[in-house]
């Protein structure tokens, strides 16, 4: 069974609440186009690339701040990860309590992992 990272993130192209499976940084280049500023979700696609990793990307409006993007996201990925296996959850720019806790059945279920930066990470611990 295939190994999947699904990664949420901003992008200039792409629609909204439509997952995007990538291979490729060709994949990627043509799909979603360039990051915005400030954005990291591109950043963490390219990285899951070059290991080799095929991602679901996710586009978001604004990184850690569009919750209703995140949380339609992660319903579709429910269902994508009753079909494949979820290997890691990648969530650059969140530290919402409500976010993450609502992706604890996937990581549960699949024994995931989740991807996040110290800063976000330390905004989960203390909000």
């Amino acid at each position: 069974m295939e190994e999947i990272i699904a990664l949420f993130g901003e992008s200039e192209k792409g629609q909204f609440h439509t997952p995007y499976y990538c291979q490729s940084i060709i994949d990627l280049c043509e799909t979603l186009g360039n990051p915005p500023k400030e954005s990291q979700g591109l950043f963490f696609a390219i990285q899951a690339i070059f290991f080799n990793r095929s991602l679901l990307f996710f586009r978001v409006e604004e990184e850690g701040f569009s919750i209703e993007d995140y949380l339609k996201g992660i319903k579709q990925l429910q269902d994508v990860a009753n079909m494949k296996k979820i290997k890691a959850l990648c969530f650059p720019g969140v530290g919402s309590k409500e976010i993450i806790e609502a992706t604890h059945p996937i990581l549960y279920n699949h024994k995931s992992l989740l991807i996040t930066t110290e800063k976000d990470f330390y905004d989960y611990l203390t909000l």
